[in-house]
């Protein structure tokens, strides 16, 4: 079936010497890997490696056999040329970290189309704005939205936050936070992309991340916290 979409690059491994499989959440069609023969030949002007550094938004016409196996492009282009992220090391970072984390939490092959409204959303606001300490951690959270297990926030007065249960709670148990902690989850519940960037220390923001990580952990089966990890930490430090 030929498809026009928009599709969002999680990750790109190459195959043998020239070639790549990419993996993409399209708006059409939810999670697609595709085969990219000679990749790395100046022949294929219209697959350049470039358009698939992680968190690229493209606009593809693919070959969907819809079988189960690697689909094919027919023509890319850039749905949008980011003008910051690629040359911005804070940046840069952010979405090649974020992309790991996006495809060990996106499992669904089929059609989301609000999430991908909202990561595309996202990553021009991050493209746009300077102060971007914050980010990964409110895409995080707004990702549990759409995935399934945002906070339940109906009792944000209690003290500890279940991190099982994804709720909050006047009793303390294995799964919870701690008072402290809890705290900043909840003043992260309320930040918006454009909210003040300097609301936490660094320290604060470290503590944030293990917490989501951990939640990610215990919802979504099979979920790897990522490689970058480190260097995140090492950027924010």
């Amino acid at each position: 079936m030929q498809v026009k979409t928009k599709a969002i690059v999680l990750s790109s491994l190459k195959y043998q010497e020239k070639s790549l499989i990419v993996k993409c959440f399209t708006e059409s069609d939810g999670l697609k890997s595709y085969f990219v023969p000679s990749a790395y030949s100046a022949k294929k002007a219209n697959q350049k490696i470039a358009y698939f550094q992680p968190l690229t938004v493209l606009e593809i016409e693919a070959n969907h056999k819809n079988k189960g196996t690697l689909e094919h492009f027919k023509e890319i282009r850039l749905a949008h040329s980011y003008y910051t992220i690629t040359t911005d090391i804070v940046k840069s970072t952010l979405v090649i970290f974020l992309s790991e984390i996006l495809h060990h939490a996106i499992k669904e092959e089929e059609k989301n189309q609000n999430l991908f409204s909202f990561l595309e959303t996202a990553l021009l606001w991050l493209d746009t704005h300077d102060e971007v300490t914050n980010f990964h951690l409110i895409l995080m959270t707004e990702v549990t939205k759409y995935l399934g297990f945002y906070p339940d926030d109906s009792e944000m007065d209690y003290p500890y936050f279940d991190s099982k249960e994804g709720y909050f709670t006047p009793f303390q148990n294995v799964h919870t936070l701690s008072d402290q902690e809890t705290h900043v989850f909840k003043r992260l519940l309320h930040l918006k992309f454009d909210s003040d960037q300097k609301v936490f220390a660094g320290s604060e923001r470290q503590v944030l991340l293990k917490i989501l990580l951990d939640y990610y952990t215990l919802h979504l089966e099979g979920f790897k916290k990522p490689k970058s990890l480190e260097v995140l930490k090492e950027v924010f430090s």
